[in-house]
Parts: structure tokens; sequence; C-alpha cells
């Protein structure tokens, strides 16, 4: 389905250039300096250094199927399928600008090859080695990252994460200590994306195996990390199995499963995640409590904050998962503060200041942000491209096509 954004979202006059002037930048951005030829493959990075990352392309080729380009799908899953070691394990980036870590690649996967394979109707490349691959890596989370064997996994650290200077919610680099509640809602997700790859590939048994790994966990998320009293889901420690009670953005992502049970949901919405002292900032979603201990806006020196600033792709998440559990108002706001956040900018930025709007880090950017400037569409439209189960149609935009005069 082809659609205008602007006219979609109700934009006009100066906001309507702006968004268009926007978008052609994203676009130009990503074709000029983001696509690079990488071990005889054309793949997709959103970073000037030109580093691969796990969950980033996820996002990116999110915003890159609005564009009608599939094609990063399957190069960038193959690149990372074919760095695959003996024992599963698949590290998170590609090393070019750094030495590789030893972290193995985040659960988006084979939501990823979901995505691609929706856009093309291809599923065969998929047959073979790459299906068993990517088995392996999901293998690989359960059988290395659960040591007391309770079916929820751990980070090895807040680096791991994505969430990069968390180390008070999940440690540094080594700790190997935290199940955390982001990481087992993205292997939850992944087991059903397996599961529909399964299915697609005529593996009825493997899939039904698939669904029940991830309905298993599901249950487990809602036993183990759900605190009563406080009305939130925080990580656990393996070793001295407490919650680990700091409120954070990870909290809230269990709400893009779409089935955390109503009063659950309720509480993390209204007492939670609309609260102002909380994570609903001027320019939600606070990554960290503003009432939490450790709280701060403004990067320090060379890093990423996660400590309390605004990103695009929790934001992504909390919106569908608010979406999901039926809290179509609050989804609404958080779409169009974001969009305005994003627009009040000169370019696309990497990350923003919940309470300013003021954007941080890279500049341009043209990664994971790029979703900021659809989540109204999507709002405006019912869709979700991250819905694992469905049918239909994927959304493009007709915004940067020629505009025609005359009749």
């Amino acid at each position: 389905m082809r659609v205008n954004l602007c006219q979609t979202v109700g934009l006009a006059g100066e906001q309507a250039r702006r968004l268009r002037e926007r978008l052609e930048e994203l676009k130009t951005n990503i074709f000029t300096h983001g696509v690079r030829f990488y071990k005889g493959r054309e793949v997709v990075t959103g970073y000037m250094y030109e580093e691969l990352y796990d969950w980033d392309l996820y996002f990116e080729c999110l915003f890159l199927s609005y564009l009608g380009e599939p094609r990063f799908c399957r190069n960038n899953v193959e690149m990372f399928l074919d760095e695959q070691e003996e024992s599963g394990f698949i590290p998170r980036t590609m090393g070019i600008c750094y030495p590789k870590p030893r972290h193995h690649f985040k659960p988006f996967l084979a939501q990823t090859a979901l995505l691609g394979c929706r856009q093309t109707g291809d599923f065969r490349w998929l047959e073979g080695k790459y299906f068993d691959r990517l088995k392996r890596y999901l293998h690989y989370w359960f059988w290395h990252c659960d040591a007391d064997k309770n079916g929820l996994c751990f980070w090895d650290g807040s680096d791991h994460s994505g969430m990069d200077n968390q180390a008070p919610r999940l440690g540094y680099i080594g700790r190997m200590e935290f199940e955390g509640v982001d990481l087992n809602t993205y292997l939850v997700r992944e087991l059903y994306a397996m599961e529909q790859l399964a299915l697609a590939l005529g593996r009825e048994e493997e899939a039904q195996g698939f669904g029940d790994r991830g309905r298993e966990l599901e249950e487990a998320i809602q036993r183990i990390f759900w605190d009563e009293e406080a009305g939130f889901y925080f990580d656990r420690s393996e070793i001295t199995g407490q919650l680990n009670r700091l409120r954070t953005v990870a909290g809230l992502l269990p709400l893009w499963l779409g089935t955390v049970p109503a009063e659950r949901a309720s509480r993390l919405v209204e007492e939670h995640l609309l609260n102002p002292e909380e994570f609903w900032l001027n320019y939600p979603v606070a990554t960290w409590a503003k009432n939490e201990k450790g709280y701060y806006q403004e990067r320090k020196g060379g890093e990423c904050t996660w400590m309390g600033a605004t990103w695009i792709p929790t934001n992504y998440m909390v919106f569908h998962g608010l979406k999901n559990q039926g809290f179509s108002q609050a989804a609404h706001q958080l779409a169009v503060r974001t969009l305005e956040m994003v627009l009040a900018e000169s370019t696309t930025r990497e990350y923003y200041n919940g309470e300013t709007g003021a954007g941080q880090g890279l500049s341009p950017f043209w990664g994971w942000s790029s979703l900021g400037y659809v989540m109204a569409l999507e709002d405006a439209l019912e869709y979700d491209p991250t819905q694992l189960c469905r049918s239909g149609d994927m959304v493009t935009l007709t915004d940067l096509e020629p505009e025609r005069s005359g009749l």
C-alpha cells in the first residue's frame, strides 16, 4: 500500500515541507553513506563510521521497508550468520571500527529475516544452512546465557544490552548476572518469529516447538519479573535471586508483547509511563526514571547516555506496546510528541534530551531515529510492521516521489 505520510498525519505548509526535506535527507544519507559493500555483499549501516550492529539493523530495516527496500534484511542477516561459530555464537558487531566483543547477537535476527521475507514473499533463501544457523544462534542464548536454567536469559553487562551505560541495572562487561526484562521480551518475539519462518518453510513440528517455548517464556516473565508492590517489571539477579528494583524503560517493554494482564498493564501505564516524575517528560519516553537515582539527560564526554535521554527505538517499542494493549490515546500522544521532537531539530539525531527535545549524539544520523517520523503514520493507519503474524501489504511512502502538476 502506497501512502503520503504528510497527508496521512495531517501536516501542511511549513511542517510538511520540513518533513519532506527530512525524508529526502534520510534517503540520501542512507544510500550515499549507509550502504556499503562488505565481504561481497551490499549491506546497510546507520553510522558514518560504518560499524554494523545487531538490534540497530532491525529498526533500520523497518524504516527501509517504507522505501520499498527489503534487500538489506537478507544481506545483513546472511552476513552475520556467516560469522557464526560452532557453538552458535554470533558477535553483535562486525568489528569494523573496534575489536569484535564477546557479546552474542541480540535477539533480532529472526525478526529481521521475517520482515524481509514478508516484503518479498521469498523464504527459500533460509532453507538449509541459514535456518539451521538461526536455530543454533537462538539455542546459544538458552544454553549459555541461563546459568540457573529457569528459562530466563542474562545480559553480559549493560553494554551488551545496547543501553550502554545502564551499569547500575546490569553491571559492566563480564558481570553476566542480570536476567533482563528487555532481553527476554526480545527472545519471546524471536521465538515467535522463528515459528512463523518455520511455518513458511513447511516445518510444522519445529514451528510448534518455537511457539510453545515462546509461551513458556512469556509465563516466566510474568511470574518472575513482576513486582506487585511496585507495579513494575524488574530485572533479576541470578546470583541472589532478587529483583534489581530500578525503574527503567526496559520494565515497560513487556507491553510490546501485547499479552500483559490488563490490571498490570494499567498500572505500568498509569502509575509509571504517564507519570511526569518518571517517564513522561516533555518529550517522552525517559530511558531511566526521572526520580530514580542516577538520572541525567545531557551526555558526559563521548558517551551515549541511556540514563534518562529519549531514544527513538525504545519509544517505538513502547508505542506499539501501548497500541497492542489498548492504550490508544497514550500511543497517539507519544507518536505526536516524538514527531514534534525529531522535526524541531535541523537534522536527524542519534538520541534526544527528553526535557528540552534537543538532539544529542551523532549528527547527521540516518539509523533507527528515522522511525520517529513514521510513528504518527502507523498510529493513523493502525499499521504495525513489527507484528509477527501480520498479513496484508507493507506500507511504502509516496512523499519522495516527484510531485505531479496538471490535472
